[in-house]
């Protein structure tokens, strides 16, 4: 009959290449969750405490290059977030929740970079609906 074309590798060479491929495979199969990654981060969306001072001037600084007293004119659409009764009337006009929230009738905000995060959004909400504080 025909000469295998198999040749026959010592037992230890079968072995060492075994345990290699096992490892690299074993190593590839890594897979952890951001809860195990990152164990300091507990609760990153807090809603409990929501101040005007801390939470909301924050969350809407970025806003200000748009909508600041000198800027809203010609870049803002006219809208001003620059202190707490520019924020207020916006608030109770509906105009700043319909626009950040992208609500159909109302301009996306912000216009560069997407939509705020869920969080940032929950925050803005709760401080409305604990009656807008001036904290």
């Amino acid at each position: 009959m025909g000469k295998s074309k198999i040749k026959n590798y010592p037992m230890k060479q079968i072995i060492k290449i075994t345990l290699i491929l096992l490892m690299a495979l074993l190593a590839g199969c890594y897979y952890d969750t951001e809860e195990r990654l990152y164990p300091t981060i507990s609760n990153p969306c807090d809603d409990n405490v929501v101040t005007f001072s801390g939470t909301v001037t924050t969350i809407l600084h970025s806003c200000q290059t748009c909508h600041s007293s000198s800027n809203a004119p010609s870049s803002g659409g006219g809208i001003k977030l620059q202190n707490y009764a520019d924020v207020v009337t916006n608030i109770n006009n509906g105009k700043l929740m319909g626009s950040i929230r992208h609500d159909n009738g109302f301009i996306p905000m912000p216009q560069i970079g997407g939509k705020l995060a869920a969080c940032e959004i929950s925050q803005l909400q709760k401080w409305i609906d604990t009656n807008t504080p001036n904290n």
